[in-house]
């Protein structure tokens, strides 16, 4: 599928009711010598996107109805893992500091705006997000936490109504922070990666003053966080250098696992089904996107028959892409054998459905 503008960003709908539903977001950066952005100062750059919606109607990729939404460019958008009696609720991050809230109508099978809430300067992107309800689904919307391009993390937290507002925004990293993510089983926790090397670690009962726990122990900047939603004290981290880290959350210097994936991790999803918890998807940018799976995850190292002593392997390639691999997401519909995956690349504009 032709997304047209360059894609960067897939997520599947949670939601038992709309399962088969899945978004994806693109990000053009205008070129300052088009006639369109000719006023504009040096400094101005111009970024615009949209939110593609897809209803998957069969397995074949030709059978798919399309929504478009016009938005400044898109650079990450998540679902809020709600009760089946909400409508399902999207979270959209845009490159002019605003986080976009979109309902899908059950009734009408189509997203709707909810609200735009504006958390930063309009020269300030929105980098990534995370909801913080992932195990325990909500009838209102969860907690959401925001990174920005000014190395800033925003936490908005909904009152009783279920509205969402600023309450913490506090200065993370020296250079972007280019994901945040909820600890899923201590929503309490919430960890950062950016620009600058770091892993952070913080708890907002004890303020943001600094973390409560830095890892510098990396080559390139961190870009992509995700704890696993079945089991506790397991978080995977990627990184541009080319490597995906497995840390137990109670000794996070230390990673389980250590992977090279070909390119730098861009996104990290583990699978959301509990009978195949050891599988995690990745969009390795340069290098494709693959399935990994680690054997005897908090065990002992699985050992090959060539003695080699890793605990994991590489389940599936796909290189089906003709550019750099950025967004990718497992399906949330029943599984089988194989999960629809669907995964987006950039220069090339291409989505593309396929099992894994």
């Amino acid at each position: 599928i032709d997304t047209v503008l360059p894609a960067d960003s897939v997520e599947f709908c949670p939601h038992p009711e709309a399962s088969d539903i899945f978004v994806c977001g693109t990000y053009k950066l205008e070129d300052q010598q088009s006639e369109q952005v000719a006023s504009q100062s040096p400094a101005a750059q111009i970024r615009r996107g949209q939110c593609l919606v897809f209803e998957v109607h069969s397995e074949h990729s030709e059978d798919i109805s399309t929504q478009e939404i016009s938005l400044p460019a898109v650079l990450d958008l998540k679902w809020c893992h709600t009760e089946p009696s909400r409508q399902p609720l999207l979270a959209v991050a845009d490159s002019e500091g605003n986080v976009n809230l979109f309902e899908w109508s059950l009734q009408q099978r189509r997203l709707c705006n909810a609200s735009s809430l504006h958390v930063a300067p309009s020269h300030v992107l929105c980098l990534s997000l995370d909801w913080s309800n992932r195990r325990a689904p909500t009838s209102t919307a969860g907690s959401l936490v925001v990174s920005l391009s000014d190395g800033k993390l925003t936490l908005l937290e909904p009152d009783q109504t279920g509205q969402l507002s600023i309450t913490s925004a506090w200065a993370a990293h020296a250079h972007e922070p280019w994901c945040v993510a909820w600890n899923y089983w201590d929503t309490n926790v919430i960890y950062s990666g950016g620009d600058d090397l770091r892993l952070k670690v913080w708890d907002i009962r004890q303020g943001f003053d600094q973390p409560i726990i830095t890892n510098k122990r990396f080559d390139a900047g961190v870009t992509s966080i995700q704890s696993h939603p079945n089991i506790e004290h397991l978080i995977a981290v990627g990184s541009y250098d080319c490597t995906v880290r497995l840390f137990d959350t109670r000794k996070p210097l230390t990673p389980l696992a250590q992977v090279d994936v070909g390119g730098g991790a861009w996104r990290v999803k583990w699978h959301p089904s509990s009978s195949r918890n050891c599988d995690l998807l990745v969009a390795a940018m340069h290098d494709g996107f693959k399935i990994l799976s680690f054997h005897d995850i908090g065990d002992k190292p699985h050992r090959h028959s060539d003695g080699s002593n890793e605990n994991w392997e590489v389940q599936k390639r796909y290189d089906g892409h003709g550019s750099l691999a950025y967004g990718v997401d497992w399906s949330h519909q029943p599984w089988q054998d194989q999960t629809l995956v669907a995964s987006a690349s950039f220069y090339d504009h291409a989505l593309h459905l396929w099992r894994g």
